[in-house]
């Protein structure tokens, strides 16, 4: 039977992970897109170009405004 050692950098990432348990931390896994996929710069493009429409037939900026201005009024009282 033969015996198989721990290579270096298994033996440096296994104690890194303990080493970062003893401070309280636990590992995670995170799955995120795949930002260099034609699915996700075509999904990019096309929120891009619904938020550059709905920017041009909002009244947010004027909304924001008004309420900036009542609070500069609120401010002088």
């Amino acid at each position: 039977m033969q015996h198989w050692s721990m290579s270096t950098s298994t033996r440096r990432a296994r104690q890194y992970r303990e080493r970062m348990r003893l401070r309280g931390y636990r590992p995670v896994q995170v799955w995120v897109p795949d930002v260099r996929s034609a699915a996700f710069a075509a999904e990019a493009h096309r929120e891009a170009l619904a938020l550059a429409k709905a920017d041009r037939h909002s009244d947010d900026m004027e909304f924001v405004e008004s309420i900036s201005a009542l609070g500069s009024l609120d401010d002088e009282a």
